[in-house]
Parts: C-alpha cells; structure tokens; sequence
C-alpha cells in the first residue's frame, strides 16, 4: 500500500478546491495552494491542466498510487465506448469506493483502511483487496462484529452524503448492492472531475 502523508489535507490546496466536500476542509479558508509561493500561480498550460486533472482525480480515490492508475488507464482504453466514462466506472468499482459511497465510513481514506482490516464481505465472502473490483449485481456487506464500530456509526449518520442510484443500500442492516457501472454524470463528485484530460494526458 501507498504511504499517505499526514498532510493529506492539503491535497485541497493543491488541487485548488473541497475534493471531497468536507466542512473543515483548509480550502474552506486558503483557497490557494501550500507553500510560500502558494499564492503566485502562473496560469497552467495544457499540459499543466491535464496533470491537475489526473492528481485530483487520483487523490480523490485515497490518493491511488500512480502504477496503479495507470492501469486503470490502460483498462478504461482497451474498453468500448468513451474511454473518460469507462475510467470512472473502473474507479466506482473499487472495493472502498463502494462502501465510501454507501455511506458505511465516513471517509474515502477511513474505507481503504476498513477494507484491508477485513470489516467487509462481498457475496458472503470476506475481502481485504481494496482495489478489488464490485461487479453488477454484487452484494456487500460488513461483517456482524464490526456493525457497531463507531466508524461505521458515525459513516451511517452523516449528513450532506447521498447514496446514488447505481446503489441500493440497506443502513439498518448494513448491506449494499452493486446494481450497475455509472457514468461521470451518475457519481456525485463535490467539484469537477475531467476524466478525458487524463486521457489526452496518458496518450500525449
């Protein structure tokens, strides 16, 4: 697994904006990034947007390490159809994006970490892979003695968060279902994701 920094929060600054919508995010009182020269960016060039896009991209999913990402591209291309939309479906299905999204911990970073400690089952068996991928139809659930985990107390309960649509979850007893692959419009993503810049990054 990758290391992350303490200062992950400033993955805000970095990329200029509330990736994940947080209430305390620093970027709700800096909006401009770290560091002395924080305040004097240039205007980026084109391949500096494209590169933007990608480490927000990147960093929203718990800051995935670039090999891996990679792969995702690799992947997202060899498919039919709009290579940007089959990048962020690849990404939803993700073992921690999924129980991130149905609500069952509070934070992206807090999901990777519930996966590796085998809090979670999928169709009844127990998976600690975070990158593993959900497919359609797919069940998930978390295992008994872990449901009144103040993690998953807290995750259940939080305001500001909808499960979307490609879900079906069941909070009372803490179960989901993977009902389908979403498209860029379907993910509710708290700023702009722009996954054809990472494309035209990759195949520069």
């Amino acid at each position: 697994m990758a290391k992350r920094p303490q200062a992950k929060h400033k993955i805000d600054r970095r990329i200029g904006g509330n990736l994940w919508g947080r209430a305390k995010s620093p970027f709700n009182k800096r909006e401009y990034g770290p560091g002395q020269h924080g305040q004097n960016r240039k205007k980026p060039t084109d391949y500096g947007t494209q590169l933007m896009a990608k480490q927000k991209l990147r960093g929203y999913y718990a800051n995935i390490g670039e090999r891996r990402f990679y792969r995702y591209y690799e992947e997202a291309i060899r498919r039919r159809g709009d290579s940007g939309h089959n990048l962020i479906e690849l990404l939803e299905r993700r073992l921690d994006a999924t129980i991130y999204r149905m609500k069952f911990v509070p934070t992206i970073f807090a999901a990777r970490q519930f996966v590796n400690h085998g809090h979670i089952k999928v169709n009844g068996k127990r998976v600690t892979i975070s990158s593993y991928s959900v497919q359609d139809g797919d069940t998930v659930e978390i295992i008994e003695k872990s449901r009144q985990l103040a993690l998953v107390i807290q995750g259940t309960t939080e305001a500001g968060r909808e499960v979307p649509g490609y879900l079906e979850v069941d909070h009372a007893k803490l179960t989901g279902k993977f009902v389908r692959g979403p498209k860029l419009e379907d993910v509710p993503y708290p700023v702009q994701m722009e996954p054809n810049l990472i494309i035209e990054f990759y195949s520069r």
